[in-house]
């Protein structure tokens, strides 16, 4: 992509706006550094091997035009490695669009939203933009928004092709659905916040002969319906939790049968108003069910397809992060989190999880194991606001593994598996100044 094109439109923009004395024209930015120390992060790391460490940065500009009922967004992003571009090299790969679309309101309560953009609900639980990962994730979609005090209806959909060909339909770009449809509604009833949600995938497949000619395709549809959000709080306590179910067809024609459910309490143990301390303990667990190793004919294993996976299941990411652990036996997590805030802008936070798995695991000999507990982790992350544009976020991460995980794995495992990172975070106008950790 050309910088010179995008700062061209840009400015085009800037010049469109006098023309409306109504108009608003706002350009914003953000960028965030993260240094990386990975001895085990996103898979264990087998022996003999030496840990990773880099720099990587996204820097993002995001430009918003408003006039009337009208609302135009683009946000263009640069994701790179510190050293991966030679210094006098005349351009890259690594600036994209992240999001481009328009929004428009029709009446009081609705509006219309076309175009590339974030899908961000709930706790980003099965649709979040991976705000943690430096790319994150949009979709090309349209949606149509209904609003109306706490009720909030929201459908639409998305339909996605290789390019503008001539003849043929034969969708081919890997890990994404051919078409998608979103319905979900959230209100409050009493003192319990609630959402459901409806959401249906097709999936492209294709069968070729032995000179590479497709001689079959289609497209199968798996469906997710949920209870995303169920939350009260009970005094200084909250409750909470999730529910989604998984059925249709998977890519290879499998019938899908398959869950995911969460719950957990949080209580409020410090809370000080004057000098801002608080302790909040949370207590929880999270089921996703998997399928037997040896092979079943039902596919149980449930899909987190399109969430921020890595605020659950750990921070070192080792379950369903960056397509690890799909497919498989499926996962139980029973973990216990503490956060003290020592004042409004600084705080440390602990999570330990239990990792089982859900369905039966066998060793690299298709032998049944007779333990399922995977493991243990142990994460400790801090966050520290420096002014009202920079934070500062750490941590680091150990997983101390069982014979059974290792059993598992292709390869024999390092001792130590661990991973730590130090993040600047530059948000001059967004309340997130924090990224990739859940209270």
């Amino acid at each position: 992509m050309n910088l010179s094109k995008i700062l061209f439109g840009l400015a085009t923009l800037m010049l469109l706006v006098p023309l409306h004395s109504s108009a608003q024209f706002t350009v914003d930015g953000q960028l965030i550094v993260r240094s990386e120390f990975r001895k085990g992060y996103n898979m264990p790391i087998a022996e003999n091997l030496d840990p990773a460490g880099f720099i990587a940065h996204r820097a993002r500009i995001q430009a918003e035009y408003k006039v009337d009922r009208f609302n135009f967004h683009m946000s263009i992003q640069d994701i790179r490695t510190w050293g991966n571009t030679g210094q006098t090299k005349i351009s890259d790969d690594f600036l994209s669009v992240h999001e481009a679309y328009a929004e428009t309101s029709f009446g009081e309560n609705w509006k219309l939203k076309l175009g590339r953009q974030e899908l961000n609900y709930d706790n980003a639980r099965f649709l979040g933009n991976l705000d943690w990962a430096l790319q994150a994730r949009s979709h090309d979609f349209a949606l149509m928004k209904y609003e109306k005090e706490k009720a909030k209806f929201h459908f639409g959909g998305g339909f996605n092709q290789d390019g503008q060909k001539l003849s043929g339909n034969l969708y081919t770009i890997p890990n994404q659905y051919r078409a998608a449809q979103l319905i979900r509604y959230e209100n409050v009833l009493g003192k319990v916040d609630y959402s459901l949600l409806f959401w249906n995938e097709g999936r492209q497949w294709s069968t070729k002969n032995s000179t590479g000619t497709v001689v079959a395709q289609g497209t199968r549809f798996r469906q997710t319906l949920g209870i995303p959000t169920l939350r009260t709080n009970l005094g200084k306590s909250t409750l909470s939790g999730y529910f989604y179910y998984q059925f249709g067809e998977d890519i290879t024609g499998k019938t899908v049968s398959a869950f995911n459910t969460s719950a957990q309490f949080s209580r409020l143990l410090i809370n000080q108003v004057e000098t801002g301390k608080k302790l909040r303990a949370t207590v929880g667990f999270e089921f996703i069910s998997g399928s037997d190793a040896r092979g079943q004919e039902k596919n149980t294993s449930y899909a987190l397809q399109y969430g921020t996976n890595h605020l659950f299941n750990g921070y070192m990411d080792w379950f369903y992060v960056a397509n690890a652990w799909e497919n498989s036996v499926g996962l139980k997590n029973y973990y216990l989190r503490s956060r003290y805030e020592f004042n409004p802008k600084f705080w440390v936070q602990t999570d330990f999880h239990l990792f089982y798995t859900y369905s039966q695991a066998v060793d690299r000999e298709f032998r049944a194991l007779s333990e399922n507990k995977l493991g243990s982790e142990l994460d400790f992350t801090f966050g520290w606001i420096l002014n009202e544009s920079v934070s500062l976020q750490g941590g680091y991460s150990q997983f101390f593994f069982t014979e059974t995980l290792e059993a598992i794995q292709p390869v024999n495992l390092e001792n130590q598996q661990n991973w730590a990172y130090l993040m600047f975070v530059f948000r001059p106008t967004s309340k997130a100044k924090f990224i990739g950790v859940l209270q």
